[in-house]
């Protein structure tokens, strides 16, 4: 109490206001109620404050809170839960349980191995250098065939399912080995068929072995899987050498390692004759003197060209199994559904009746196969950033489904990529391709945001640079999932609504929250306008600042970046978006007043040509602080110092203006995505302009940037190559044929000009694809615009096999 008394002695002294002391006493046990509610008033605030920044901290990594749409997962597929999900391996199959026993194959020819591991082939590289692969076939639930030409020898991958039981049946798939040029024989070729689990797998493998120990086949139980057996055996030729490693790999990014660590050199007794083998179970012990059970089991098989081996795995769970899928009941098998790929794939696309040649549709087999075939299964979780996050935070695991642009150099999901890959799908299978939707947007974000790239699982990490595995919240792509929506609704809406009707409506809200977020977060500085996020805007390596988010990378926008650029692109894209939106809400009986008010507010031609229509070049642009003005130059040094790297010189100050000197892609978007009125004289500028030849027009079909651009073919980095600066992009070629059969189908001025673009870009397009798959084996991510050759990473058949929606003439 004496210390309380001593406090309100100092309190009474230094109050100015108390003149009678009884009053001073009085005064200050009013204030002292005040003073504890302040300081508690300032707690709460501090408490609440640093609650709304945790808050805000932990939006980007919170599920949207709707309803899931994928509720059909794993098992609830049955006829989808195994398949050639590894879309980066030349051939393997896992299936849809996030924690799947997964199957791989390798293989290597003893002359050509060496101790670096070159020559021994796991996953698909673009330094292995082969001469051709791909799948010939491929329906996208039941059966595949594959080719791969490595050197003097042709790989014949297939596989059949059969469904039986509660595990998704059985399956079996045959690897045959033969030489390309029959009268130089290979000596010998060593095929590696694996199995293996992660440590998070529920269950077990190990090997079935005789009495030499001899290795007889693979068992296991996982939870995903129940028990199965796997047998591997040569059906045909002559087999020198069999051996197996039953082993602890540290992940499934070290299998090759795993293998290449294993691989010894042997002699058989009496024979001069030498194999590199596996050398058996190489298992280590435990503390408590347990030896680990093996999480990576391989069987090799060495034989003489020609020569084949048969995997077969079957379920314990299958019932009635009279025969096994093995021998002629497999060539059975397999005939069977290529007589059902063939019938159906001239149905949707009836190539044969538009008189394309035996030639022609085996490579549109091909063409859609690797796309139905490289789609893959990934679990995991995504690296995500956001303005109120210090650094990166992981994004919550999920499971993806989904197709990729390139089994070799980008073997994981890409957001505005698969809007491209759900054209073809979704002609060929509606479920499969409603299904990847679902995946898709059950990976929004609370915010309405949905990362551009997908990095989920060891395997994918593993093939991406480290600068482009943190994904920006603030950074959109385009959205591209509207043109699949678009194309269902006009060419698939009896299906949706008589058997989709419900998933669809449960997509709605996230499709409303999907377009609120880049129509509030992309917003130019005026009214009306749009800005791509994620420039750099302090950079002095790029030659012009890349507008990744934007899909075209290094396509040169304005030279400075600020608030008050405007990209046409992005604006056209939130047009159709709306409209698209307006289509799906009245399919859905819901209200679509707003979005056709968007939709006509932002088609407006008048204010379109007013905000993106140069009056210097009567062309649709970009505008933004800009110069052209700007190289790289290396930066003068002090003698005998070390040559630094090039840097960006501004030569001329930047002023705001319309980005017009850069004709491209970009200029054609308001036509692309149909913006443009049918009677308007724009049309007819942007018909004659990209037929230029010294503009956009060749022989190959559209160039990405006109020749006249100062940034043509222009290095970005004194390292980075042109990328969207000249070369040929199927996915906007196919767009603008698109575009240019609309216009030639609806009544206007310049229906004729629409219709001579339509016909003679759709063919140059077509040709040059088929050409250059004839000439290097491979479709390709871009086409040079000189020659037409393949640039970039190959096969990439994503966006490229649009190239068999333009032989079908489906849009």
């Amino acid at each position: 109490m004496a210390k309380i008394k001593n406090q309100e002695k100092v309190i009474k002294v230094k109050s100015k206001s108390s003149t009678n002391p009884s009053n001073s006493k009085k005064d200050v046990k009013v204030r002292m109620p005040l003073f504890n509610s302040l300081i508690t008033a300032v707690c709460i605030g501090i408490a609440a404050w640093f609650s709304y920044k945790g808050y805000l901290e932990t939006r980007v990594n919170t599920p949207y809170d709707v309803e899931k749409l994928v509720t059909a997962a794993g098992l609830d597929v049955p006829d989808r839960y195994w398949g050639t999900y590894r879309s980066n391996l030349y051939f393997g199959m896992k299936t849809r349980d996030p924690h799947s026993l997964v199957t791989g194959l390798m293989w290597y020819s003893p002359q050509r191995l060496r101790q670096d591991g070159s020559g021994l082939r796991h996953w698909c590289e673009q330094g292995d250098n082969l001469d051709r692969y791909g799948w010939l076939e491929h329906d996208g639930r039941t059966f595949g065939i594959q080719e791969i030409v490595d050197s003097s020898v042709l790989l014949t991958t297939t596989f059949v399912k059969r469904l039986s039981g509660q595990y998704g049946g059985d399956w079996t798939a045959k690897i045959s080995v033969n030489s390309i040029n029959s009268k130089k024989l290979e000596h010998e070729i060593s095929l590696l068929f694996y199995i293996a689990i992660e440590e998070s797998t529920k269950g077990w493998i190990d090997v079935n072995t005789n009495n030499d120990g001899n290795l007889t086949g693979m068992i296991g139980n996982t939870h995903g899987l129940g028990s199965f057996n796997i047998n591997v055996h040569a059906t045909k030729g002559t087999v020198e050498e069999y051996s197996f490693l039953s082993t602890v790999a540290p992940s499934l990014t070290v299998l090759k390692e795993t293998v290449l660590k294993n691989l010894r050199i042997v002699s058989h007794k009496g024979s001069t004759k030498k194999h590199i083998v596996l050398s058996g179970k190489q298992l280590s012990l435990l503390p408590d003197g347990i030896k680990e059970k093996p999480n990576f089991i391989v069987m090799q098989v060495t034989g003489k060209v020609p020569f084949e081996i048969e995997v077969n795995y079957e379920s314990d769970s299958f019932t009635n199994r009279l025969t096994k899928l093995s021998g002629d009941m497999y060539d059975q098998a397999l005939e069977k559904q290529r007589k059902i790929f063939d019938e159906k794939f001239e149905n949707i696309f009836k190539l044969r009746s538009k008189g394309y040649s035996d030639e022609e549709v085996s490579f549109a087999k091909m063409a859609f196969s690797n796309m139905i075939g490289s789609i893959g299964y990934f679990y995991g979780s995504s690296q995500v950033q956001s303005t109120y996050t210090k650094g990166p935070v992981p994004y919550w695991k999920a499971p993806l489904y989904t197709a990729v642009p390139s089994r070799s150099f980008f073997p994981r999901g890409f957001l505005w990529d698969e809007g491209f890959h759900g054209l073809l799908i979704s002609a060929w299978d509606l479920e499969i391709e409603l299904d990847i939707i679902s995946h898709w947007f059950d990976l929004m974000n609370v915010e309405g945001w949905i990362p551009r790239e997908m990095i989920l699982g060891s395997e994918a990490l593993a093939k991406v640079p480290e600068e482009f595995v943190t994904q920006m919240n603030t950074n959109a792509n385009p959205p591209t999932f509207f043109l699949t929506l678009n194309y269902l609704i006009k060419n698939k809406q009896h299906e949706l609504l008589s058997k989709y009707f419900h998933l669809i409506d449960k997509l709605y809200p996230r499709l409303q929250a999907w377009f609120n977020w880049f129509n509030t977060t992309q917003i130019g500085e005026l009214p009306s306008t749009y800005r791509w996020r994620g420039r750099d805007t302090i950079t002095i390596r790029e030659l012009n600042p890349k507008t990744l988010t934007s899909g075209l990378d290094d396509y040169p926008r304005a030279s400075h970046p600020n608030i008050h650029e405007r990209h046409v692109d992005l604006r056209c894209w939130i047009a159709f978006a709306a409209n698209v939106m307006s289509k799906i809400t009245e399919l859905l009986n819901h209200p679509h007043s707003k979005y056709q008010e968007t939709f006509h507010y932002l088609s407006d031609n008048n204010l379109l040509n007013k905000l993106h229509w140069s009056p210097n070049t009567q062309t649709y642009s970009d505008f933004g602080l800009h110069t052209d003005k700007v190289v790289l130059q290396r930066p003068a040094l002090p003698p005998n110092a070390q040559p630094s790297e090039m840097i960006r010189v501004v030569l001329e100050d930047p002023i705001l203006r319309y980005i017009d000197s850069s004709f491209g892609y970009v200029s054609l978007f308001p036509f692309i995505l149909q913006i443009i009125d049918s009677n308007s004289p724009q049309l007819e500028k942007v018909l004659q302009d990209l037929t230029d030849l010294d503009l956009l027009w060749t022989k190959y079909g559209l160039r990405s940037l006109a020749k006249t651009s100062p940034f043509y073919m222009k290095y970005n980095t004194e390292h980075d190559p042109p990328y969207w600066r000249g070369t040929i992009w199927i996915n906007l070629n196919y767009l603008t044929v698109r575009a240019a059969y609309h216009y030639s189908k609806i009544e206007g001025p310049y229906q004729s000009k629409a219709k001579k673009v339509y016909d003679d870009l759709r063919h140059n397009i077509i040709q040059n694809v088929i050409k250059q798959y004839k000439k290097t084996g491979y479709v390709w991510e871009n086409y040079g615009d000189t020659q037409g050759d393949g640039k970039g990473s190959h096969p990439f058949t994503g966006w490229t096999s649009l190239v068999v929606l333009l032989m079908a003439e489906i849009y």
